[in-house]
């Protein structure tokens, strides 16, 4: 898989042809759900193969000898062949896939090195069913499947849970709003509002698109899209914007444009298209995967050739290719930086840091001193209370605390 492919609707990745995973909800408000297809084919397809590789195991002659057991009947290699097949092209077709996409794009990655691994045990086995001496390798073709089924499995989970941060910032937009029609007042979803719209905004609700005030005055909560953490006074001909919450006055405004160019979808446009953008470090890191991949076909075949020309058997020459092309795989390198880079970008923003260049977000690091405009600006989006203080002479804190708890009870 390749994380750093990002686009605006499902498909299939351009490089290896695996579905690609949803990192953020909707900013359309069509609907909140997240759709985890890839997720649930890799864990699917990885019970399913965990299911069959425990028979694969038993009947595989190497096992039985480590178990000092003996389970043999007429035709188990057969049977051992057509499970094996299952499990080479059920659990191994994203790999195959992710091959071809591969070659297709002249980009030879990870899933190359998979899928040839799996394809060089599993045609050896093949061969050895059909009468080629040797001792096949079935068992460990269904458990380097089933680990590379696991470790994809959870790898999509990072990639996806890594810009989870980016649903908060769409959650603060509300899904329905009420349109104004003349005097007729209609629930409609948020996404279906255009320019010059009227719709009214209750008090405790937050402003469902960017517009201006045309009639009434509030306190607006602008804190979780400024910063600043007190309720800014809106009146007729004030801007406001999305995700605001309303205070305690009706207002009616006239939106300026439609949600998906709202402030808040281009404030969650740029972390995106932040998260896309590749640093010199991540440039680094694709070059050396690449190379590194090169460098394990070539050093699984002549590990092949040394073995093979020295004296040592098919098998043992198999084996020790196999093995040294699937240490080689790059998954760590290919990973690692696309992850850290859609983690940070994700968790900055919804510490209201967004940052628009990833090459000076990494140059941050040499930063030693950050100075701020003004005080009031650093919150935490949330009201707290700082100092009790009582008009009342022998009416204590905890006093005044017991008298606004039970006012608060049924409030």
């Amino acid at each position: 898989m390749h994380p750093q492919i990002i686009q605006d609707g499902p498909g299939k990745c351009p490089l290896c042809g695996m579905s690609l995973v949803p990192i953020a909800k909707s900013t359309s408000h069509g609907g909140h759900e997240v759709h985890s297809s890839g997720i649930t084919d890799f864990k699917k397809r990885f019970y399913v193969v965990l299911v069959l590789a425990v028979p694969i195991m038993l009947l595989s002659e190497m096992i039985q000898h480590w178990l000092n057991i003996h389970i043999s009947f007429q035709g188990s290699s057969y049977v051992l062949l057509i499970l094996s097949s299952i499990v080479f092209f059920y659990g191994g077709w994203p790999f195959l896939k992710g091959l071809v996409g591969e070659m297709r794009a002249k980009n030879p990655g990870m899933m190359t090195l998979v899928a040839f691994a799996i394809s060089v045990a599993y045609i050896y086995s093949v061969a050895i069913v059909l009468g080629l001496n040797g001792m096949d390798f079935f068992w460990e073709l269904a458990t380097l499947i089933l680990i590379m089924l696991l470790g994809h499995w959870i790898e999509m989970k990072s990639v996806a849970g890594a810009s989870r941060e980016l649903e908060l910032l769409v959650q603060l937009m509300p899904d329905d709003a009420h349109l104004i029609n003349g005097d007729i007042i209609t629930e409609v979803k948020t996404d279906s509002l255009k320019e010059n719209d009227v719709i009214l905004i209750k008090p405790g609700e937050k402003v469902a698109a960017d517009g201006f005030i045309v009639d009434g005055e509030s306190y607006l909560n602008e804190s979780m899209l400024t910063g600043e953490s007190k309720p800014v006074e809106k009146s007729k001909g004030d801007k406001v914007i999305a995700g605001a919450i309303n205070g305690n006055g009706a207002i009616k405004v006239s939106v300026s444009h439609g949600v998906k160019d709202s402030y808040l979808s281009q404030v969650i446009k740029l972390v995106q298209n932040a998260q896309k953008t590749k640093s010199t470090t991540q440039l680094i890191a694709d070059r050396a995967a690449r190379w590194l991949t090169l460098i394990a076909i070539v050093a699984g075949i002549t590990t092949f050739s040394v073995w093979y020309l020295s004296g040592k058997d098919l098998a043992f020459s198999v084996e020790r290719m196999v093995t040294v092309i699937v240490i080689c795989c790059p998954h760590a390198l290919g990973l690692a930086v696309p992850l850290v880079v859609a983690k940070s970008t994700a968790l900055s923003a919804k510490h209201g840091l967004l940052i628009k260049n990833r090459t000076a977000f990494e140059n941050a690091r040499k930063i030693t001193m950050l100075v701020f405009d003004k005080t009031g600006t650093l919150t935490v989006g949330k009201f707290e209370v700082a100092k009790i203080v009582s008009l009342t002479e022998g009416l204590s804190e905890n006093e005044s605390l017991k008298y606004a708890a039970a006012l608060e009870q049924n409030s």
